[in-house]
């Protein structure tokens, strides 16, 4: 009995010891947040304490229907470039679990390349390759999307390929082909269901990675398709006060994202 105690102890000091770290770490990631929050909210801080308390910085941000313009932009990217890029990978995986598990290596081969593109190489190189082409691709804006899609390619690839790898997606199509069900409806029907955890997380990574970016948006839309950092950055000069607000926005908006794709992907966990 002393020693099941003994352990039992343990095991509670290692949790309180968890909790003490996590809490911690939290605190420390919550830091830069709180002071640029503390500091939005007074006309200076040139002493320990700020100083001259005001609501003005989010008054005048909340009023600017450019601000406005900018975060639905923003979503829009993010919306349309991650659904873009998960249609493309499933149905290339579809290729790679159902007909030929040769095409995996490939496969992984294209999807690391955007690793090694930098923003500035991605967008100048799109630009010099579609630009004045008279195309749809000639447009600003469907070059941003598309950019975007290649930008968060190798997150969602390697989510989605972990997802599959976790349920072992290439046995469950051979049950139910064995059960006379066609491999593309096995796929539909029976994998995807059960990678939907998987995509979802790995939306949620594309999601923070499109909501940070400035080099691509203003590299090839400029302000013509102003995203919240290009605004961001143009009003850094303005105010320091504002620029501030703005970021404690970008937070707000990126963790009620988060909190969305989370409750989404509890309830699918719950279903399954």
């Amino acid at each position: 009995m002393s020693k099941v105690a003994a352990v039992q102890a343990g095991g509670k000091k290692t949790s309180l010891a968890g909790k003490i770290f996590l809490a911690v770490v939290a605190i420390y990631l919550l830091v830069p947040f709180v002071t640029t929050f503390i500091y939005s909210l007074f006309v200076e801080w040139t002493d320990i304490l700020p100083s001259g308390f005001t609501l003005r910085n989010y008054i005048e941000l909340f009023s600017n229907m450019t601000f406005w313009s900018s975060i639905g932009r923003t979503l829009v990217l993010c919306i349309v470039s991650v659904l873009i890029t998960i249609v493309l990978i499933l149905m290339a995986m579809y290729v790679v679990v159902a007909v030929n598990r040769k095409f995996a290596g490939a496969m992984q081969f294209l999807c690391m390349i955007p690793y090694a593109l930098q923003g500035v190489i991605l967008s100048i190189g799109i630009i010099s390759l579609y630009t004045g082409t008279g195309t749809i691709l000639s447009n600003r804006m469907f070059m941003l999307f598309g950019a975007y899609a290649i930008l968060v390619l190798p997150y969602i690839y390697q989510g989605i390929r972990n997802a599959l790898n976790s349920i072992d997606a290439e046995m469950l199509i051979q049950a139910a082909e064995m059960l006379g069900c066609g491999r593309f409806r096995a796929y539909v029907q029976v994998v995807l269901p059960n990678i939907f955890s998987g995509i979802l997380v790995s939306s949620l990574l594309a999601e923070s990675i499109i909501f940070g970016d400035f080099v691509l948006a203003n590299n090839i839309a400029g302000t013509n398709y102003q995203n919240i950092q290009v605004f961001l950055q143009a009003n850094m000069d303005v105010s320091s006060g504002l620029s501030s607000a703005i970021v404690v926005v970008i937070f707000v908006v990126v963790a009620l994202v988060t909190g969305i794709v989370l409750k989404l992907q509890g309830a699918s966990q719950k279903r399954a």
